[in-house]
């Protein structure tokens, strides 16, 4: 049993000690997709409160009058 655990430990720890890599959203595996999911959702939140976001709206909306 003691082994068991041992082997769980590490593969938290292998888990745990991950960063967000934009080659992320290229891989398949469970933790990469969740990393990638973490990090567009936070880049969306932030994104919507800065200056960067309402720069952008503005353009979206002046493209889309311009195509009426």
């Amino acid at each position: 049993m003691d082994n068991e655990k041992k082997q769980q430990q590490e593969s938290a720890n292998k888990v745990a000690g991950r960063n967000f890599d934009f080659d992320d959203y290229k891989k398949d595996d469970q933790v990469s997709s969740g990393l990638a999911e973490t990090h567009e959702q936070i880049s969306d939140d932030y994104y919507s409160g800065t200056i960067d976001q309402q720069v952008l709206d503005k353009e979206q909306y002046q493209k889309r009058d311009e195509n009426k």
